[in-house]
């Protein structure tokens, strides 16, 4: 019978993510029925499995019953035991019906079971469907985004390279009234000291002629010096002026540019509302789907309760389950199991 169960876990489709408990299974059934540890049998598992490796058998039973008439009675102990192999029997009848359910078609007592498994399968692929598209079009919202924050906004190169240009002009321009400034104030440092001159020879004067020729000259320096700061002025607000229109130009532009920013982030704003919204239809998705896993293992554990309990007596249902016979000896004696271990706790 071990090898047996061997060969029907093994090499009959029990799918890979509910295998362990089925190897715990193999493992029970070959220590209740043979008492011998075979290499597969060491290998190591929970202690909630090794807690039971030791089913109850009719020998153990009359055993335990002859214990409970000296009094060792352990109800909690078997009680505990039959619950943990009670799980495990559920486990196992998930297990079976993933694994057979296609096979009971023609079974009249399955066939609602069997054809809301199908509808439910189909439904799954649905939901699965479109969670795919959901995280596709996740994918390209955040691939959209990327790109759009990695690029420079349309028109905002231009700009840019404007205001560069506006600076630059900014900063010869204040050069040159900086340069104005300086040759002013010497100007006026200059008028000053020819002004006290004039003054000086006004007072020195005797009404020579050399000394009538050089106040007229340093009249006419002072005439050419107030002309030429009057000059030097002029430039001064004219080159104050451009400044203005420059500061003008770049208040424009950095305006611009500003508008540039805000409409890139209301850009991005509407690509995280886009991917916000496909994450809550994800979310809903996902949750259907885990809705419908969970009915399909109800169903799944109907399919292999049902199969398990009648394999013996009907043939359709043996046909079904030719593929897990070791399976199903398993369960059955593992509802043995439970069977006597509630009668040893006196509570059937």
């Amino acid at each position: 019978m071990g090898q047996a169960t061997t060969s029907a876990l093994h090499h009959h489709g029990v799918p890979g993510e509910q295998r362990f408990p089925v190897v715990c299974l193999q493992l029970f059934f070959r220590r209740a029925t043979c008492g011998q540890h075979s290499a597969s049998a060491r290998i190591p598992i929970p202690r909630i499995f090794t807690d039971f490796l030791s089913i109850m058998t009719r020998t153990r039973y009359f055993i335990a019953r002859v214990a409970q008439a000296f009094g060792f009675n352990r109800r909690n102990v078997r009680m505990s035991e039959a619950a943990t192999e009670m799980h495990l029997l559920r486990e196992a009848e998930a297990v079976l019906g993933a694994t057979i359910w296609k096979n009971v078609e023609p079974i009249e007592s399955l066939s609602v079971e069997y054809w809301n498994l199908r509808k439910l399968i189909k439904e799954r692929d649905e939901v699965r469907q479109k969670i795919q598209e959901c995280m596709e079009k996740v994918e390209a919202s955040h691939r959209e985004r990327a790109e759009m924050l990695s690029m420079a906004p349309e028109g905002s190169e231009a700009l840019l390279q404007k205001r560069v240009e506006l600076l630059a002009s900014l900063e010869q321009h204040a050069k040159q009234r900086d340069a104005v400034v300086v040759e002013a104030r010497e100007v006026r440092r200059a008028h000053v000291g020819l002004k006290m001159k004039l003054e000086v020879l006004l007072q020195e004067s005797t009404g020579t002629s050399e000394q009538s020729d050089e106040v007229e000259k340093v009249k006419r320096q002072l005439t050419d010096l107030r002309e030429r700061f009057a000059h030097l002025k002029e430039e001064r607000i004219r080159i104050g002026h451009l400044i203005e229109q420059g500061d003008s130009q770049i208040d424009e532009v950095d305006a611009k540019i500003q508008e540039h920013r805000q409409a890139r982030r209301a850009q991005a704003s509407d690509s995280f509302q886009v991917i916000g919204d496909i994450n809550k239809q994800l979310s809903t998705y996902r949750a259907e789907s885990a809705l419908l896993d969970t009915r399909m293992r109800q169903l799944h554990a109907e399919i292999g309760r049902y199969i398990s309990r009648h394999a013996l007596h009907q043939a359709d249902c043996a046909k079904a389950a030719a593929e897990q016979r070791g399976l199903v000896d398993v369960m059955r004696a593992l509802r043995r199991s439970i069977a006597l271990n509630h009668r040893l706790a006196g509570t059937s």
